[in-house]
């Protein structure tokens, strides 16, 4: 693996510090001198070092040679930790390695005279590098031994583990053994104990880990308390992707260090008996086919998906069901000016500790289950044509998927999207390539409505597949209603998921 440092940079130190006044230059809370000519600066948005014995590792014509830089910068977001004991001031940061993968590095500077000078500093550094974050997360650990073809235990220990233990985290492990345990332990947590559940899998395991939760008698209030996050373990990582922009497991680690506690809206499934809490995605039609119909092609990683959607878009394979929903915007533009308005407002992190959920247990149904009359406000819809039926609440369904690109984390709608099955394989091929970055919304064969609840019966069929958050349900009516931030979890904005809006 290359040495080279690509934090180390040759700042223009004036440019860098032209955001922060002369006074902030000067005061003593904001530059420290270690001595032998080297300065701490607090930027912008970086933590300046002036050294001049700094240098960094280049390459020319092939031949690895040494520059003199006299600085490095690093951003305040990769600072993990810092300390000052027996004279001498650590600095604990996420060095960047790759495009996308850190490890833990650390720079120590002896105090010269009184170390307790140092204080402020350090704890205007902090103050900085972490903002509204929680610092120091207690962290139950769960690992999926199948997750990431069996390599999840591996990812975890060589990329994550190192970075929470810099960043002073608490750390408790725990591997899975069989399916359902997540839901077993995380019914079982001690709420007091923990600030996050950290799901070294797929997007299975925090479906477990939610639904565990959610058999507490004080559901709400551990929804509300936990947050659930995962390190991307797994083959659609679709949690991973939309809270911080990535499947790198340690560039995950470190959002997750550096990640501000955001209400998340999550769904009610009810089918036959039966009640469940979804927070990615519903689908019926070619979606859910094109996946969980070709599980046993899972030799061909990902192309397995592409292949089942060829197969069924050729032979137009249609769905037929009747359709109910509880519409709140059904045109495009109006819901992107939702989107925007949502956008550009503050964000409302989650207050850590119990809030007003204390006690309480999942919120009840306002639109009954399945078993119930349809309210008589509800759009109704028959159809023998249907292409693909898909309900999100999250943008991206995997990478390079933003299905959904105006859905928000905490709007309290469901992004429903509808496709005719005879819209044409043409047609259809050119908006598989338009999903990655949304564009596909735009055409007019998707029809994209904003939903606080629906109902799907399928017809004319005996068996198919349905699909909720990657999982098979059986093929039967449902019924589906939001929750409006029902769920915690960490992310790097604390207000929007990582993809790229409606155009």
């Amino acid at each position: 693996m290359s040495t080279e440092n690509p934090t180390q940079k040759s700042p223009n130190i004036a440019d860098s510090l032209a955001a922060t006044s002369a006074a902030e230059t000067f005061n003593p809370n904001y530059v420290l001198d270690v001595g032998n000519n080297i300065t701490l600066t607090l930027g912008a948005d970086t933590l300046l070092i002036q050294d001049p014995k700094i240098v960094k590792n280049i390459r020319f014509c092939g031949l690895r040679t040494t520059e003199s830089t006299a600085s490095q910068e690093i951003p305040f977001y990769n600072i993990l930790a810092v300390d000052a004991s027996d004279s001498t001031l650590t600095i604990k940061y996420a060095r960047l390695i790759l495009k996308d993968d850190y490890t833990p590095s650390t720079l120590q500077y002896v105090l010269h005279g009184d170390a307790a000078r140092a204080e402020p500093w350090i704890e205007r550094l902090l103050e900085l590098a972490y903002g509204d974050a929680q610092r120091n997360k207690r962290l139950r650990v769960l690992i999926n031994p199948y997750g990431g073809k069996g390599y999840a235990k591996d990812l975890y220990t060589e990329y994550a583990a190192p970075m929470f233990e810099a960043a002073g985290c608490t750390t408790d492990l725990e591997t899975t053994t069989h399916t359902g345990h997540a839901t077993e332990i995380s019914e079982n947590i001690d709420i007091d104990a923990y600030d996050a559940i950290v799901c070294c899998s797929g997007d299975g395991l925090p479906y477990e880990v939610l639904n565990g939760l959610a058999k507490k008698p004080n559901a709400s209030e551990a929804l509300t308390r936990i947050a659930v996050v995962m390190l991307p373990c797994g083959s659609g990582n679709a949690l991973a992707w939309n809270l911080f922009g990535t499947n790198s497991v340690s560039s995950v680690a470190l959002g997750i260090i550096k990640g501000l506690r955001t209400p998340m809206d999550l769904t009610s499934i009810t089918q036959h008996n039966a009640r469940t809490l979804s927070f990615l995605s519903q689908s019926y039609g070619i979606i859910a086919e094109s996946d969980l119909g070709t599980d046993h092609l899972r030799w061909m990683g990902a192309a397995r998906f592409t292949y089942g959607f060829l197969v069924r878009l050729i032979g137009q394979i249609t769905y037929p069901c009747d359709l109910a929903f509880k519409v709140e915007i059904d045109q495009k533009d109006k819901i992107k000016e939702h989107y925007y308005a949502y956008k550009n407002k503050k964000p409302e992190l989650r207050p850590v500790g119990p809030g007003d959920q204390t006690g309480k247990g999942l919120p009840s149904l306002k639109y009954g289950t399945i078993d119930d009359e349809l309210p008589s406000d509800w759009e109704k819809l028959s159809t023998d044509t249907l292409g693909n039926f898909y309900a999100g609440n999250m943008a991206i369904m995997s990478a390079d998927i933003n299905f959904f690109p105006a859905s928000l984390p905490n709007d309290g709608m469901i992004d429903l999207v509808m496709i005719d099955g005879k819209a044409g394989r043409l047609k259809a091929l050119s908006m598989m390539t338009a999903v990655e970055n949304g564009a596909h919304f735009d055409y007019p064969e998707v029809v994209a409505r904003k939903v606080t609840g629906y109902r799907l019966v399928p017809r004319n069929r005996d068996d198919g597949y349905i699909s909720v958050d990657g999982e098979r349900i059986p093929f039967a009516p449902f019924q589906v209603e939001v929750h409006q931030g029902l769920g915690t979890v960490l992310s790097k904005s604390g207000h929007l998921y990582e993809a790229q809006g409606p155009s």
